[in-house]
């Protein structure tokens, strides 16, 4: 699947949105990516999974992802692999292992999320990996944003990489034209979507 079918499917799922959009940051954007939408179509979500299985590298015992994002991706992964899933949630603020889910030293682990824009969810799962001295394979997602700067030290792999432009509410050409904003983050507190 090339780029630009990959971008169409996205689109035609309502995962890749156009209009005037206030990220969880408080910048504003002209795009969004809302990647929970590709799970609403299991065909279309097995077409996608599928593209990034077949760049994975082989021998994962657990695929472990960071709530909320990267809990049906990770899933799905796990499930092409035939391998374990587990996920991570914020408890008092920290990124942890709950719900009696638990990892085991040289475990082979790949960590997965959905969108990659700061990296900074991904880092926190890495380091409780670490922690537990699993093996880290590397790290997937369908959309990196980062621009090419999450750097996670171990191989990472993502479908799509995006250049998505944002502004600063004062600066937003969109709010100069008067469109109309909608809010659609993923989180209550600040951080980028």
């Amino acid at each position: 699947m090339t780029r630009e079918e990959l971008l169409t499917l996205f689109e035609k799922v309502g995962a890749l949105q156009a209009g005037h959009f206030q990220l969880t940051s408080g910048l504003h954007s002209a795009q969004y990516i809302q990647c929970a939408a590709v799970f609403e179509y299991p065909k279309t979500a097995g077409k996608i999974v599928k593209q990034l299985v077949g760049q994975l590298p082989k021998g994962v015992d657990t695929v472990i992802a960071p709530a909320i994002g990267g809990i049906n991706l990770g899933y799905e992964v796990a499930r092409s692999l035939g391998c374990r899933f587990v996920f991570t949630e914020r408890e008092n603020g920290l990124m942890a292992l709950r719900r009696g889910f638990a990892l085991k030293p040289q475990e082979r682990v790949l960590v997965v999320e959905d969108v990659v824009t700061t990296g900074g969810s991904v880092k926190e799962v890495l380091d409780i990996a670490r922690q537990h001295n699993c093996t880290i394979l590397g790290v997937a997602s369908l959309v990196d944003r980062s621009q090419g700067k999450a750097d996670f030290e171990v191989p990472f792999v993502s479908l799509l990489s995006m250049r998505i432009e944002t502004y600063r509410p004062e600066e937003c050409p969109l709010c100069t034209a008067g469109q109309p904003i909608t809010k659609p983050g993923s989180r209550s507190s600040s951080g980028l979507q």
